[in-house]
């Protein structure tokens, strides 16, 4: 627990802000989800972001995206509702995209013994971000919900 709180002072004041802001934005879009289906969701969270122009990304970009994915990430198991990686990713996707930048929502699988694994991601300049070690292969569709 003290580790958690020394990480939770190490972050800055913009990253705290962005924090509650996810922990409250994941557990709406889960509701999205579950009212209006995937695709519509997709579409809301697409609209309520907003969308700037798009831009080149930066590799400064890219470091800032990988640090909204982990806190999604975080926000997502630390919340007072736990958060799926569609969830995580529909919201950063989101969040990415009203700043201009061009992020693809991918959602792929991996065999696990006789089941089948999703997971959702997000990737920004063809990076996956706050995926260290990624082994689902991606569906091959177009981006979901632009």
């Amino acid at each position: 627990m003290q580790r958690s709180w020394a990480r939770w002072r190490g972050l800055t004041s913009q990253q705290k802000v962005l924090f509650f802001l996810l922990v409250f934005a994941l557990p709406a879009t889960g509701l999205l989800i579950r009212t209006f289906g995937f695709q519509r969701a997709s579409n809301i969270c697409g609209r309520v972001g907003g969308q700037a122009p798009l831009r080149p990304v930066s590799p400064l970009d890219i470091a800032d995206a990988q640090s909204l994915a982990r806190l999604a990430a975080i926000a997502g198991r630390r919340g007072p509702v736990s958060a799926s990686c569609l969830r995580q990713s529909l919201v950063v996707r989101a969040w990415l995209r009203r700043r201009g930048l061009d992020a693809q929502l991918k959602i792929g699988v991996k065999k696990n013994g006789a089941a089948l694994d999703a997971h959702a991601w997000v990737e920004l300049g063809g990076v996956a971000l706050a995926q260290p070690e990624l082994s689902h292969a991606p569906f091959g569709v177009p981006d979901l919900g632009a």
